[in-house]
């Protein structure tokens, strides 16, 4: 009978217990990523048209203008400041449990001004022709609606604050920004709106409801009014 003893034989897992395993680490990963590389965002109003509609689902890159750590992660990491034209999702600072979508076009430290709606940077006009949406309303001088929408057209001069921005929306008549409730403070950006990733036909109405059936009945629709052209539509 022999003296040397047997090593002993390491406990093997149970295949449940490898896939509770599995499970928390990609609950780890996905929380991880939601928290701080991206997040998704779905555009519930017009006020981006014609470049992001209604039913528009997108994906949010939250690491580009987070805070760095220093020039190694810097160099590491794809950051950087915010620019002008930039479209970036944010706190709406009149209620911050809300995300509004806008494009950034005013920085730090420069004059803020739209002329017969033209905007106008430091007194010079700012090329929009890529983006910018206006309605036609059709309305004639006598109308009574004319100078409430008129009135749209002008705006400022304003200087933007260090450690804000100014920010409209590219459906220039029908958004709700800079122009109403003020500057956006920095910090509150969330980060920048990257793609869609998936859209379907929608109106802002249906996109409202509340309901429990409502909802899973239009889920249930939306598949069927998805717009394929829309898929991985980069946002410039």
């Amino acid at each position: 009978m022999s003296d040397t003893a047997q090593a002993p034989v390491p406990a093997k897992k149970s295949v449940a217990r490898e896939y509770l395993e599995s499970v928390v680490v990609a609950v780890i990963l996905a929380l991880f990523i939601r928290t701080f590389v991206v997040q998704a965002f779905k555009i519930p109003t017009g006020s981006m048209e014609t470049n992001l509609l209604i039913g528009d689902h997108l994906l949010v890159n939250k690491l580009v203008y987070s805070p760095s750590a220093g020039a190694f992660e810097d160099w590491l990491l794809p950051k950087r400041q915010v620019k002008r034209g930039d479209v970036v999702v944010f706190k709406y600072p009149e209620d911050p449990a809300r995300d509004f979508i806008k494009r950034v076009i005013g920085l730090p430290g420069e004059s803020v001004e739209i002329r017969d709606k033209t905007v106008l940077i430091d007194g010079k006009p700012l090329d929009e022709a890529g983006y910018v949406h206006f309605l036609d309303f059709g309305l004639r001088p006598e109308d009574p609606e004319y100078g409430l929408r008129e009135g749209r057209a002008g705006f400022g001069p304003v200087t933007v604050p260090e450690g804000q921005l100014f920010v409209l929306g590219d459906n220039r008549d029908n958004s709700k920004d800079s122009r109403y409730w003020g500057f956006l403070p920095r910090d509150q950006v969330k980060g920048r709106a990257l793609l869609v990733y998936w859209s379907y036909e929608a109106s802002r109405e249906e996109y409202h409801r509340t309901g429990v059936v409502d909802w899973l009945r239009d889920t249930a629709q939306s598949f069927g009014k998805t717009r394929w052209n829309r898929f991985f539509h980069l946002i410039r």
